[in-house]
């Protein structure tokens, strides 16, 4: 008997089972005899032949034996997941040099408790703006829902938001 040292790198060699077919394959062609046998026993009527169950058998063997094709190496079904894992990763990859990711940092705690009082003192603010009475709520409700009026958003510098309208008297 001959022997053959297979290299150690050589890790993606599939074993052949019967003839050329590998387990994958096999399994591929083995999984709609068990489909087939729960779908002749659960489906009505039970344990009897109907049209239905011999078409519903038919497809997932056909489906099956598609899958099981070897193409460059590699069966349909490998091909698919590699195909379904590509279109489902993310399409844009956004790379953030500033992360704390395995970093030590032990400025990091300080200006985390600084950011903290100061959003505080932010919230603080917010809280002691006026709210606007019913009736002069309604009359910007009514202005901004004219025709004539103009209403503009523009952003700041600074990140804020302006809104302006103006009013067109007939």
């Amino acid at each position: 008997m001959r022997s053959t040292v297979v290299p150690a790198q050589v890790t993606t060699v599939e074993d052949r089972i019967m003839g050329s077919l590998g387990f994958s394959q096999l399994a591929l062609l083995v999984i709609p005899v068990f489909i087939a046998a729960a779908l002749f026993v659960i489906l009505p009527p039970v344990m009897h032949s109907s049209a239905y169950k011999y078409a519903i058998m038919i497809v997932i063997g056909l489906l099956m034996g598609i899958l099981a094709i070897r193409i460059k190496g590699k069966i349909i079904l490998f091909w698919l997941i590699t195909i379904l894992r590509y279109n489902l990763r993310p399409k844009y990859y956004l790379f953030n040099k500033n992360t704390d990711t395995l970093r030590d940092n032990p400025q990091h705690n300080m200006q985390t408790e600084e950011e903290e009082e100061a959003k505080s003192v932010t919230k603080r603010d917010t809280a002691k703006l006026p709210r606007l009475a019913l009736h002069d709520a309604t009359r910007v409700l009514e202005t901004i829902q004219r025709q004539n009026s103009n209403l503009r958003f523009e952003m700041t510098k600074k990140g804020g938001l302006r809104v302006r309208f103006t009013e067109v008297d007939k």
